[in-house]
């Protein structure tokens, strides 16, 4: 009679694996935790099923057949293959390969970056990052299609299907080349200058209030607070001038340094700039609204033990930003 896998009880198989690696009926019980007599009795069935004898005791202990050796890799293989897939998966960063694909703009990723790496560096010599440009691209499909594991930035009102959380909070500063030595600067001061400011994206591309929306993701455009700054200066007869607006970060020490123009930056990254380059900060003559930079990833991994690390990381890697905040 043909044996049918789906009427065989895969406890059978357990038992076999058991005394196939013991050689014993007594360590295979220990090993399962059964009373040998419940071995016995399996391993009895198995034979009735396979109608083959599978192990013949010798002094020498349990000894396996042909077919026993024939099947016992298989076996094997099949129960850990079906024991990883049941039972909670686990991930180890020391030991792990793992590729993360990021969302983040230049500002975030020097914020956080010298601090991730050390960290990596550190607990996961071997897992490698790819960061994309968090504009120019479908934030909310990449996180659907499970191309992007987790996006950084400024976010208004994610749909339910994403999860988030804050890495840290930023305000508004003015930086001016170093060389300029100016003093406190008050909106007189202020009203004279020649501004740089930076915008992911734009009118053109349908941004309403400084944010862009995406399947219902809306995400910050405008990286400076636009509406603090035609607030404070609606009413004046000559406004500051917007003398350049860029796509991004990277040129702005370029741009500023021996230079008259000065450029409304998150405090952050007016530091790091400060640190490497000839920059002065100063505050601005009006208050900004605080803004939280906030990882965001979608629901379906919520319970993977790698993600919920990634997020740990660079939460961990945010710390010294959210205790200046």
């Amino acid at each position: 009679m043909p044996v049918s896998f789906n009427t065989l009880d895969l406890n059978l198989l357990k038992v076999f694996d058991a005394v196939m690696e013991e050689r014993s009926v007594l360590r295979a019980s220990q090993k399962l935790a059964l009373s040998q007599s419940a071995v016995s009795h399996s391993l009895a069935r198995l034979r009735e099923v396979l109608e083959d004898d599978l192990f013949v005791r010798t002094a020498a202990g349990m000894q396996p057949t042909s077919r026993a050796l024939a099947m016992a890799s298989q076996v094997r293989d099949a129960l850990r293959a079906l024991e990883a897939a049941v039972e909670l998966p686990t991930f180890n960063p020391a030991l792990s390969t793992k590729l993360f694909t990021l969302a983040a703009n230049d500002f975030t990723t020097l914020a956080l970056g010298p601090a991730l790496l050390m960290l990596l560096g550190r607990e996961a010599p071997s897992v490698d990052l790819v960061i994309k440009p968090v504009t120019r691209i479908d934030l909310a499909e990449q996180l659907d299609l499970g191309r992007i594991d987790v996006a950084i930035g400024v976010f208004s009102s994610p749909p339910s299907r994403f999860r988030t959380a804050l890495l840290f909070e930023y305000d508004d500063v003015l930086i001016v080349s170093a060389s300029r030595k100016l003093c406190r600067i008050d909106k007189a001061a202020f009203e004279k200058l020649s501004l740089v400011v930076v915008s992911f994206g734009g009118e053109q591309e349908g941004a309403i209030e400084g944010f862009i929306s995406e399947r219902g993701l809306a995400r910050r455009s405008e990286m400076y607070d636009r509406a603090a700054l035609e607030k404070a200066f609606g009413d004046s007869d000559l406004p500051p001038r917007m003398a350049i607006s860029l796509p991004h970060f990277l040129a702005l020490p370029a741009l500023i340094e021996g230079s008259e123009l000065a450029a409304i930056v998150p405090r952050p990254l007016a530091k790091a700039f400060e640190r490497t380059h000839s920059i002065a900060i100063h505050e601005l003559p009006y208050t900004t609204n605080p803004l939280e930079v906030r990882l965001l990833w979608h629901e379906r991994v919520d319970e993977d033990p790698s993600h919920r690390w990634l997020h740990d990381i660079l939460r961990r890697a945010t710390e010294s930003l959210r205790r200046a905040g």
